[in-house]
């Protein structure tokens, strides 16, 4: 039995850290989130870095994991929780070494069923397939289908998360067919209602799909 599907929370591609801080208090003191991860592609490090010392007693506060995207050099630096990882940025081992046993490594896996497979032997944290939805925060490397999240949720046990153009209104079927997290930006952060009304709606949403 799979444990009910969360919110995996990511940040803006571009942040202005002091009005950001208080969003993110909001945003997580709103429903639940299971960890967010600092993704600021196009930032150097100095501003990954102090983007993460900023925003990781916030998260530390309210007992949510803080990931570096890219960057487990920087996230075992600053004491973060773990690191993402993707096909062009560090080594699942390299990661892995940088921020030992306990420290969290996710690792994307786009749509290719191999790759995951390996991630998971090889010890990853999580797997993440995507996209699924068109999205404006990233060009897709891939497009993932709803056939490859109930293949992996019914014959593996490490957990995946789903990634790319989620929102309230499309999670549904994402959720039915095992998604263990959905990987959030737009959904929550450019809610019309504030990121407050974007993670109670991603929530919900993920509670009614989870009911039927």
């Amino acid at each position: 039995m799979r444990d009910p599907c969360r919110l995996y929370l990511i940040t803006p591609p571009e942040i202005e850290l002091e009005s950001f801080a208080p969003a993110l208090e909001a945003a997580l003191d709103a429903g639940d989130v299971a960890c967010l991860q600092l993704r600021l592609k196009e930032a150097d490090d100095d501003t990954v870095r102090r983007s993460g010392e900023r925003l990781l007693p916030i998260c530390e506060a309210r007992d949510v994991p803080l990931l570096i995207n890219d960057r487990p050099d920087l996230a075992a630096r600053i004491g973060a929780a773990g690191a993402h990882v993707g096909a062009e940025d560090a080594s699942y081992a390299e990661a892995r070494e940088r921020l030992g046993a306990e420290g969290m490594v996710g690792v994307s896996c786009y749509d290719s069923r191999h790759r995951a497979m390996e991630a998971a032997a090889s010890g990853a944290d999580y797997v993440a397939f995507g996209a699924f939805f068109p999205t404006e925060t990233k060009t897709p490397r891939a497009k993932a289908d709803l056939h490859l999240l109930k293949w992996w949720s019914t014959l593996m046990v490490v957990p995946c998360v789903a990634i790319g153009g989620i929102t309230a209104e499309n999670c549904g079927p994402l959720v039915e067919n095992g998604a263990d997290f959905l990987a959030v930006i737009g959904g929550v952060w450019s809610h019309p209602d504030g990121p407050e009304a974007g993670v109670r709606a991603i929530n919900g949403a993920i509670a009614s799909a989870g009911a039927s």
